[in-house]
């Protein structure tokens, strides 16, 4: 045992030396081992050799492939250097491309974060995707004091750092420790246009409504609270059903708790009953069918009820939960039925909200009064909306002077679910924006001012984006500038109208009017009668001023209008502006010239003059012909076909009718005509007469009030 203890020893001294790299001890590394080799040859002395020397390190005595006695690391060997060959051709000297930038998948201008009353700086920091430094640097620059990234923060200043950065910001509010109650169900009416949804409004509140709309349609987004029979109370929105008022349905269905869609029982579905339904279904709103005008002799119900379970509506008699009540708004029957089916609704959703702190409420609709200024019609989600306090509305602020419930009385304060108009606002804020109660005067203008910043900077970006867009389309353009494109001549437009909503339905109406050959360009919108600074911006523009449901303008601005041939539209209905709008569009489009046939000749005789006078000319060969079709030109441009293929195309030189230079020669006349180097003429060949004709764009109407420019 003593010798296999010595041969231990002896192995592990020379892996010691091993770790110091140096010739002397490589060599007696190397001659130890080749001793050990020859001493000892005990199978158990050779499993320790291998063991201890050969898995101490990855890299011990490099490869034993070949060379067993070798120990050490070995250095890799150098690959050799090839030359190149003489008869080697130089790179090819490609154009430098450089490349497109990628645009990122979602900007910060369009990122939005949820905030809450109490959260930190940190947990601000991380939804916003900065660093803790600069939102404070930010709080410095808001005026409030700098404490520890835990401290909690205002839901107000929350906001404004995230403006500050640049996000947008969607408020949470809690529940804890607040006075819940019940609440009446808030219900839009949607459906087609002339379904006959403010006649089924009415008969609910025994009003006529409907028979002083302008045009006997709906234009307007109204908000009203309904007593029922039963007692209980249920508030309505009603929303327009023409294509133009898409935006007011869909700020009608964010809002609502239930949707009540009316179908014609005469008409069956149209193209607003489906987008009712997409509106109710992208809300995740439960729907309830009425399908009205049920006393006519030529309503099919059961026709209305297969057109909505085609469309993806489960209804209740086939299986699904939707319910469908028929009505009828002129005999007022089934009303009671339509209640039930209501409160059964909102009794299965539980509907409930505080009535205790700041309110939270939401801009239904909104104008501009001449002695009231600025009135906002709002409905109040939760908590109660007092007078005095002050709010920040969108972009806008103010402190409320006056409250008013729906039949025009004052109040002190507004409970959820209630329809009130707001008077004391500074400006006149866009339909669908939140109502936020504040503490002060102070931080109101301040989230006003940070608000007013947001929207110009992405106003901007938007329009720095429709540059980038417009240029990539113009070095395509370019690219193919020996195709025909069409002059685009623009309109500028000044739109002003009696309410937020409905300057912003025309607004979008109009600029759906878009065509490749004229573009809608509303230069400013705003809510009002026509002034004269209306008139000087126009003036100065070149603009048209659109007028809607708003009053004739003064002589003296209709006068100076006149004189400087400046268009003033002014109407009442959403129908005849578009009609007139778009009958203008296409008078300002330059239209597209095309090459059309204006008639065609047969030649039946050929007569060749010969032998004439270097005075009058070479020798010609008339073609005398019969006009089959149309009429014939001197002035057009002639094709000679034969069997249907073209042969020759140039002008004619002249055109006799008998004996006559005529300049047209009618359809079943004979004439005789030359053309210019034409001598091929054959009995049988057909002369057509080619002439340009400039083609206008054409305006389209449907039946559901969509409109379009088709060129």
């Amino acid at each position: 045992m003593a010798w296999r203890e010595l041969g231990k020893k002896s192995i592990r001294a020379s892996l010691s030396r091993l770790l110091t790299p140096t010739t002397s001890r490589h060599t007696a590394l190397s001659s130890s081992f080749s001793g050990l080799e020859l001493k000892f040859s005990s199978p158990s002395i050779q499993c320790i050799r291998e063991s201890h020397l050969f898995h101490t390190t990855p890299q011990l005595l490099g490869r034993r492939g070949d060379r067993d006695d070798t120990v050490g690391l070995q250095t890799h060997k150098k690959g050799k250097f090839k030359k190149r060959p003489e008869n080697a051709k130089p790179p090819v000297e490609a154009p430098y491309i450089p490349p497109k930038l990628k645009k990122p998948t979602k900007s910060s201008a369009d990122k939005t974060i949820e905030i809450f009353e109490g959260m930190t700086t940190l947990e601000l920091a991380q939804r916003c995707g900065q660093s803790v430094a600069m939102l404070q640097n930010i709080l410095v620059n808001v005026g409030e004091k700098i404490g520890s990234e835990f401290d909690p923060l205002g839901i107000d200043i929350a906001e404004l750092i995230a403006i500050e950065v640049g996000v947008n910001v969607k408020r949470l509010y809690s529940y804890e420790g607040s006075i819940v109650v019940p609440r009446a169900p808030v219900v839009t009416v949607m459906g087609h246009v002339d379904h006959g949804k403010t006649s089924l409004l009415d008969a609910l509140r025994q009003t006529s409504v409907a028979a002083k709309e302008a045009g006997g349609i709906t234009q307007h987004l109204g908000a009203f609270v309904v007593s029922m029979p039963s007692g209980a109370s249920i508030t309505f929105l009603d929303t327009p059903g023409h294509a133009a008022f898409s935006a007011m349905r869909a700020r009608g269905a964010a809002v609502t708790d239930i949707v009540v869609l009316v179908v014609a029982a005469d008409d069956g579905v149209m193209p607003q009953t489906i987008e009712a339904m997409s509106h109710a279904r992208s809300a995740d709103v439960p729907i309830v069918v009425a399908i009205n005008k049920c006393d006519k002799p030529a309503s099919d119900p059961e026709r209305v009820k297969v057109q909505l379970a085609s469309e993806g509506l489960p209804l209740e008699e086939m299986g699904g939960d939707v319910q469908v009540v028929e009505v009828s708004a002129v005999t007022k029957t089934g009303l009671d039925r339509l209640e039930e089916a209501l409160l059964l609704q909102a009794e299965l959703m539980d509907l409930k909200a505080r009535v205790d702190g700041a309110a939270q409420a939401y801009v239904v609709e909104a104008r501009l009064d001449r002695g009231r200024g600025p009135l906002v019609t709002a409905l109040v989600k939760a908590g109660t909306l007092v007078v005095g306090q002050h709010v920040a509305v969108g972009a806008e602020w103010g402190k409320i002077r006056a409250i008013r419930d729906t039949s025009g009385k004052p109040t002190n304060q507004a409970t959820p679910a209630m329809p009130v108009e707001i008077e004391g606002l500074k400006g006149l804020p866009m339909a669908g924006d939140d109502i936020t109660v504040v503490d002060s005067e102070e931080r109101a203008r301040m989230l006003s001012v940070g608000r007013k910043k947001k929207m110009e900077k992405d106003r901007l970006r938007k329009m720095n984006e429709e540059k980038l867009s417009l240029s990539g389309t113009e070095s395509f353009s370019e690219e193919n500038k020996n195709d025909s494109v069409p002059e685009r001549v623009e309109l500028p437009i000044i739109v002003k109208g009696d309410v937020q909503g409905t300057v912003q339905a025309v607004t979008d109406s109009l600029k759906s009017l878009n065509s490749p050959q004229v573009f809608v360009n509303v230069i400013h919108v705003g809510v009002g009668p026509i002034c004269q600074s209306d008139l000087d911006l126009a003036q100065a523009t070149g603009a048209c001023i659109v007028g809607f449901n708003v009053r004739t303008p003064p002589h003296s601005v209709t006068l100076a209008a006149a004189q400087a041939n400046i268009k003033i539209k002014v109407h009442r209905v959403i129908y005849h502006l578009l009609e007139d709008i778009g009958n203008f569009i296409v008078e300002k489009a330059p239209g597209t010239y095309e090459t059309e046939v204006a008639g065609e000749a047969q030649v039946l005789n050929i007569f060749e003059l010969k032998g004439r006078s270097k005075s009058k000319g070479d020798d010609v060969k008339i073609a005398g012909c019969r006009v089959m079709d149309g009429q014939v030109m001197r002035s057009s441009t002639m094709r000679l076909l034969r069997s249907g293929e073209v042969v020759f195309e140039g002008c004619c030189v002249s055109l006799k009718k008998e004996t006559q230079d005529v300049e047209t020669v009618q359809k079943g006349n004979e004439c005789g005509l030359v053309l210019r180097d034409c001598f091929d003429f054959q009995i049988g060949d057909v002369i057509q007469c080619l002439h340009q004709v400039n083609k206008k764009p054409k305006f389209i109407s449907s039946e559901s009030g969509a409109v379009r420019i088709e060129c």
